[in-house]
């Protein structure tokens, strides 16, 4: 199994509306692809959250395929969404983990 990690840390300002974007618009959009099968979604503790909380999101997916394809041809138009709401108040990274 292929895990999809995308960590973001949100300012406070828009911390909310981030959250119910994510929940109801966002992750749907991703499952919506058809390229990974659940997801699940966290909030990290025992971090600084003087700047805002962190959040992890993991997309789970059967194969390194479907992870190439989702980058291909969904990843830059959903990350520009996030952009184009949000702007500069919030910070992602993303990793590809397997499991073992």
């Amino acid at each position: 199994m292929i895990i999809y990690n995308v960590t973001s840390k949100v300012a406070h300002t828009i911390h909310s509306s981030w959250l119910r974007w994510m929940k109801e618009e966002h992750i749907p959009a991703i499952i919506g692809t058809g390229l990974f099968h659940d997801y699940r979604m966290c909030r990290l503790l025992e971090q600084d959250d003087t700047d805002g909380p962190t959040y992890t999101v993991q997309y789970f997916t059967d194969t390194m395929e479907n992870y190439a394809t989702y980058q291909q041809e969904h990843a830059a138009r959903l990350r520009q969404q996030a952009f184009d709401l949000f702007g500069d108040q919030f910070v992602a990274f993303r990793t590809v983990m397997q499991v073992v």
